[in-house]
């Protein structure tokens, strides 16, 4: 494959692996409403783990796991997988897909941050004053719900912030996620990576899911919820992570990042059209501030 034609396949593999995350994001509404979090987490990794099981075997091509990639694999997955699946289930269940799409947005930034901290790629001016983009974008959706008044009893607005909070926190845990990856590609192929990256969220939510599998009325649920956890599940842990850690390895770790504009765009488009919501006036302005921050990042390049 040529330099180009890899370059273009890199960039397919990014844009539809950000694309899910925000379909399934915005999805994740319904499947909260259903399923306790730490419940439908660990089916999340359960249903991945069997549709993973041949990619676990080690090809006769990769070194041994020496003690620092294990470490890896496990922060990897505790970081991008076990926090960010808490932090955004929650949040996605306190807040609005859209306001979600708005935090969001500040994951380039975050990344490229991240990446110049951690794996010391050099990053351009117009990636700070995105980064500042974001931050306003998430400060004006802070400041979008107005504080009650002394004594009252907290209301959805106190719930939205606390939801957009945890979306922050995910995405923190998706720079990380997009940091260590980049490590891991150096050495790993992405299969193996999605399926022990996966295996490892699974074994550290089993404790909460047998837990909280104990007392819930499986009958309950309506068949619906239960193809759409399929799908959660496949687009997640399997696809998501597959098509991720594919681009990734051809790409700077700040450059890959820029292909995260496709999750905010994907969960408003979703929570618009498929969920009912609708766009506040505050929400469009902090949308817009966000999306300038991303498309301040589009023609960054990290320097050789």
């Amino acid at each position: 494959m040529t330099p180009k034609r890899q370059r273009l396949f890199a960039y397919s593999c990014l844009a539809l692996a950000m694309s899910l995350t925000g379909t399934y994001v915005a999805l994740s509404k319904p499947l909260v409403a259903a399923l306790p979090v730490f419940l439908l987490a660990w089916l999340r990794f359960g249903i991945a783990a069997i549709a993973m099981l041949p990619w676990l075997k080690k090809p006769s091509d990769e070194p041994a796991l020496t003690p620092r990639i294990r470490l890896l694999l496990f922060l990897e997955s505790f970081l991008g997988n076990f926090l960010f699946s808490i932090c955004m289930l929650f949040g996605v269940s306190m807040t609005s897909a859209v306001s979600a799409g708005v935090v969001l947005a500040s994951i380039p930034a975050v990344i490229a941050v991240m990446s110049w901290l951690f794996l010391r790629e050099r990053i351009a001016a117009r990636m700070w004053l995105a980064a500042l983009c974001a931050v306003a974008g998430l400060i004006l959706l802070a400041f979008s719900r107005a504080s009650p008044a002394p004594g009252a009893a907290v209301g959805p607005g106190q719930s939205e912030l606390l939801g957009n909070l945890l979306v922050f926190g995910a995405v923190l845990c998706e720079g990380a996620f997009a940091v260590i990856g980049k490590k891991l590609t150096g050495v790993l192929g992405p299969k193996r990576i999605s399926s022990l990256v996966n295996l490892w969220g699974f074994a550290l939510m089993t404790p909460f899911g047998i837990w909280f599998a104990l007392g819930f009325d499986f009958a309950g649920v309506a068949g619906g919820i239960w193809w759409l956890l399929v799908f959660y599940s496949l687009s997640a842990s399997v696809a998501m992570v597959w098509l991720w850690m594919t681009g990734t390895r051809h790409l700077p770790a700040a450059h890959s990042g820029i292909f995260t504009v496709m999750i905010p765009i994907s969960a408003a488009l979703v929570g618009v059209l498929a969920l009912g919501e609708t766009l506040s006036t505050v929400q469009v302005v902090a949308f817009a501030i966000a999306l300038l921050g991303i498309a301040l990042t589009w023609r960054h390049r990290s320097a050789p």
